[in-house]
């Protein structure tokens, strides 16, 4: 089995679209982990804020089988095909990590460099993956939140603890 890390956002329908996702996701890898949800404000573009969290899962299908099923999901949600990288979103599901596993073929890129570089993606993982160490730094996650630069931080967690599955 390997255990994988999901990131999840969405800015549109956001308190439909996160539990819809999880009750997916749940529906075909099984028990996740779930952080808390985090509401940032939109990143590289003007736009209502998004809810991020990260679900950890674990898993025998091979790497490029789990992003395939994430991009079905997110089409079975709402996401056009043809969305740009800045932009609104029903929902944004995207693999992070897969055990140890490197790589970057173009479409696919693990671990994403996402997770040193924007808090909705640090934080949530650095929550329920504290001692997980980075493939490639091999720096745990609590400290690369530690160590993060928090000056211009506009993420809150939100009060309740984790999302709903059910």
């Amino acid at each position: 089995m390997t255990r994988g890390y999901i990131s999840i956002g969405s800015n549109i329908d956001k308190e439909i679209n996160i539990p819809a996702s999880l009750k997916a996701l749940e529906e075909y890898f099984g028990n996740l982990t779930v952080s808390s949800i985090y509401e940032s404000e939109a990143v590289g573009f003007t736009g209502d804020s998004f809810h991020n969290l990260i679900v950890g899962f674990d898993s025998d299908l091979d790497v490029k089988t789990v992003a395939k099923q994430l991009r079905q999901i997110e089409l079975d949600h709402g996401r056009s095909r043809n969305s740009e990288k800045f932009s609104p979103r029903t929902l944004d599901l995207d693999l992070i990590l897969y055990g140890d596993i490197i790589i970057n073929d173009g479409r696919l890129q693990i671990p994403r460099d996402e997770i040193e570089r924007y808090a909705f993606v640090l934080e949530p993982l650095a929550e329920i993956a504290p001692n997980l160490k980075h493939p490639v730094s091999q720096i745990t996650y609590e400290e690369l939140w530690s160590n993060f630069d928090k000056t211009t931080l506009k993420q809150w967690r939100l009060p309740f603890k984790q999302a709903s599955t059910k």
